[in-house]
C-alpha cells in the first residue's frame, strides 16, 4: 500500500477507536461524504512530499482532520476539535507496510461558519515518515 493510504487507514481507525471522538461523532470518513448525519469526521486526503534518506523511502506533508456540526454555536466542536487532537497524538508510530512516523506536530487548528447553524473545523498536523524495510 502506499503511505497515503497506509496513513489515511490509520487515522480512520485512532479516530474510531478514540472515546472522546467516537462517542461524539455519527461517522467518520475518509472521503468527503455525499450525506451525513452531523457532527462527522472526515479524514481529508494527505498531502506528501518526499522526504527520503539514502536508504529509506520517506513522506513529509501535510494531514487535516476536518469536523462539521450543526448548531447556534461551535460549543461542541470545539471540544470535539481536542478530543481529535488527543487520538491523533495517541496514533501508533508503526502505521504498517514497514511505515513508521518520525515526528507528527500540530500545524493549526480552525472553525468557521458555513451557514445558519453550519460550522466546519479543521486541524491540521504536519507529519514525516519513514519506510523501513
Amino acid at each position: 500500500m502506499s503511505a497515503q493510504t497506509v496513513l489515511g487507514d490509520a487515522l480512520v481507525a485512532a479516530l474510531k477507536a478514540h472515546a472522546g471522538v467516537a462517542r461524539v461523532v455519527t461517522a467518520v470518513f475518509d472521503a468527503p461524504p455525499v450525506r451525513a448525519a452531523r457532527p462527522y469526521a472526515e479524514v481529508a486526503e494527505a498531502l506528501l512530499t518526499d522526504w527520503s534518506t539514502k536508504d529509506m523511502a520517506g513522506r513529509e506533508g501535510r494531514i487535516a482532520i476536518v469536523l462539521r456540526d450543526a448548531g447556534e454555536r461551535p460549543v461542541r466542536l470545539r471540544e470535539l476539535a481536542g478530543e481529535v487532537d488527543g487520538a491523533v497524538e495517541a496514533l501508533p508510530r508503526d502505521l504498517g507496510e514497514g511505515w513508521r512516523i518520525a515526528s507528527l506536530v500540530p500545524v493549526r487548528s480552525r472553525i468557521v461558519r458555513e451557514g445558519e447553524g453550519l460550522w466546519a473545523g479543521t486541524n491540521e498536523y504536519r507529519v514525516r515518515m519513514l519506510r523501513m524495510q
